[in-house]
């Protein structure tokens, strides 16, 4: 009764706060555009969902067959694992405040002559507040209501009526309310793809879904380590940086000296929110051209990748402890599955953060480019395959499918509803013991107290 209440609470304060911030928003930039900014997929991990899935933008319940590598026909699903990262959401009390403060020196100091400045300064206020925190708005429940509904569509055995009422259905959130109420509208999408109303119990477990609070050893050495960012913090005080900054400050007419990184960022953020919560191509967006774009998204990049990728060894293995989860569960099937049992658990759903998915990414060698990213390698790093915004923007998933075939168990992967080959297989959909076999290394080890322990 008390989780019940508690989740009322959350889905009511939500509600007021995303509707007065919306209504606020429409209120005060009703001329603006409602097309895709140009500098959308430079976004990072304040993208939209439908940057990665462009055919979603006009069908939002379309699958597409094209993009996944299906099995043999004699291949039956019977289990899926889906670990999701929550939906869209307002800015956090930090990016607020820089929001806030770049604001304020745009309407006191700003004073060029171009249309988008004047809106500005006419037409939009500051709606975001520092009691948003994080919030999950309206479009990040879509984002998890609308997936749920794909979802059945793609595996219609397993997110089936009969799984859901019988307990084969398992819903895992973070703690952080974001998670939860994204968790929320994942069910209530379930409820309304399959037209019924069942009591699904939803768990909240930090220990999985929030792994790198609790590994020491992370926490020392790179969350509360400031020198661990040292290549993000090099490339802010670096040419290509310098170069967008100077380029701000021509458009504001403002003295080189008042803008810094943190001016970018918020710049940057007020584009990004604007268009990824209410849809709106703002006037924010035209601080920016696409070269200024792909600098800010550099930086998001670095960012990522040597406090969560790469960067440090632990970084990866901080999530250990989700990777053994994973291959427990599928351990555990594949032995009923060989003894004739039924499946105990048909959908394993897991909601976190980007800073969930992208630990355990790195674990599994996804993304992985022959030169790490530094401060100094912009420029011969622009085909490089760790782009965060194309692999965690809001509602990022990492499908695992379970199939039992006439030629044994075989494992399928999806990436934002894409078929992925994992690193080391030519098979896109291999047999289970050829997916052990490549990462027995860590199966056999990888212990998190181990690897977390500060020595």
């Amino acid at each position: 009764m008390v989780k019940q209440v508690v989740t009322a609470c959350f889905v009511l304060f939500h509600g007021i706060i995303f509707y007065w911030a919306f209504m606020t928003s429409c209120s005060n930039v009703q001329s603006s555009s409602k097309s895709i900014p140009t500098i959308a997929r430079y976004f990072g991990t304040k993208g939209r969902y439908e940057e990665v899935n462009t055919y979603l933008i006009d069908d939002i319940f379309a699958i597409n067959d094209s993009l996944v590598t299906q099995p043999s026909s004699k291949c039956n699903a019977v289990h899926l694992t889906a670990i999701i990262r929550h939906g869209t959401r307002l800015p956090t009390n930090k990016n607020v405040l820089k929001m806030r403060d770049f604001y304020n020196l745009v309407l006191r100091n700003a004073s060029g002559n171009v249309n988008y400045l004047s809106e500005i300064k006419s037409k939009w206020t500051m709606w975001y507040t520092q009691d948003m925190d994080g919030q999950l708005v309206d479009k990040g429940r879509h984002d998890h209501s609308y997936l749920a509904q794909r979802l059945i569509k793609w595996f219609p055995s397993l997110l089936s009526e009969d799984n859901v009422r019988n307990g084969g259905v398992k819903l895992k959130t973070s703690s952080k309310h974001r998670c939860v109420n994204s968790t929320i509208a994942f069910r209530m999408g379930l409820m309304q793809g399959l037209n019924i109303e069942v009591d699904l119990n939803i768990t909240i477990n930090d220990t999985l879904m929030r792994y790198f609070d609790q590994c020491e050893r992370y926490v020392k050495e790179v969350e509360s380590n400031k020198s661990a960012l040292a290549e993000m913090n090099r490339f802010n005080e670096g040419p290509e940086m310098k170069r967008s900054m100077e380029k701000m400050a021509d458009r504001l007419e403002v003295p080189y000296a008042s803008i810094t990184d943190d001016s970018m960022e918020a710049a940057f953020y007020l584009c990004a929110y604007e268009f990824t919560i209410n849809g709106l191509n703002s006037p924010w967006c035209q601080l920016f051209d696409e070269s200024d774009a792909e600098v800010m998204e550099y930086v998001n990049d670095l960012k990522q990748y040597w406090k969560r990728s790469y960067g440090h060894e632990i970084n990866s293995k901080s999530s250990c402890i989700l990777f053994h989860d994973l291959f427990s569960r599928l351990d555990r099937i594949e032995d009923q599955i060989n003894s004739n049992s039924s499946v105990s658990e048909a959908v394993m759903v897991q909601v976190g953060h980007a800073e969930t998915l992208i630990p355990l990414f790195t674990l599994l060698d996804l993304f992985k480019d022959d030169t790490p990213l530094k401060s100094t390698n912009f420029a011969t790093q622009q085909n490089r395959t760790f782009r965060s915004g194309r692999f965690v923007p809001y509602a990022a998933n990492l499908l695992v499918v379970m199939y039992n075939c006439l030629d044994g168990i075989r494992i399928g992967v999806r990436l934002n509803e894409k078929s992925l080959t994992l690193p080391g297989l030519s098979d896109p959909v291999p047999l289970y013991k050829d997916v052990k076999k490549r990462y027995n290394a860590l199966l056999s080890g990888c212990d998190q107290d181990t690897v977390c322990k500060i020595s």
